[in-house]
């Protein structure tokens, strides 16, 4: 019986092989679990989520009080134009005193900024910004006369310079 000795011989260049599609495969299952994270995360952050959670329920009856007072409010953005309007439950404007709109980038912290509304035509107020395409947290407080200000929270997305 005759053995046959033609089988190949497992070599340095074949462990390399090896080791390169091994490394391949832990870099490649890493940039993909990265990028799936960056682009699905909500950007919800709490500072402490303890003392957030004990806070929910002053700021769901507030929220519910405000509800009851049946205002509504119009916020438009067209090319650096930001406009907010209030009215009431007839469509008649609410007078308010001030307004101030904050936008908040759901993940970038550093792109945040708010500006004050300056009266328009005694319906609305507006004010120009220089406000980026992207998804962003607006909150919006007007000075009605009560005791808290009317608070109003929206998430829009603005692209080519207009809410979406």
């Amino acid at each position: 019986m005759k053995i046959r000795n033609d089988l190949r011989q497992f070599t340095g260049m074949h462990m390399l092989c090896i080791m390169i599609a091994f490394f391949a495969t832990i870099i490649a299952v890493n940039v993909t679990m990265a990028s799936l994270a960056g682009s699905s995360w909500s950007g919800l952050v709490v500072e402490n989520s303890y003392v957030a959670g004990q806070d929910f329920n002053r700021r769901l009856e507030e929220s519910r009080e405000q509800q009851a007072l049946a205002l509504k409010g119009t916020l438009t953005v067209n090319h650096g134009e930001i406009a907010y309007g209030l009215v009431d439950a007839q469509g008649k404007p609410v007078k308010a005193t001030s307004v101030r709109a904050a936008f908040r980038h759901p993940v970038y912290e550093t792109a945040d900024w708010s500006i004050d509304l300056a009266p328009k035509d005694g319906k609305t107020f507006s004010g120009r910004h220089g406000l980026r395409d992207g998804v962003w947290i607006v909150t919006i407080e007007t000075d009605i006369g009560l005791e808290k200000s009317f608070a109003e929270v929206r998430r829009v997305t603005i692209r080519d310079g207009v809410i979406q």
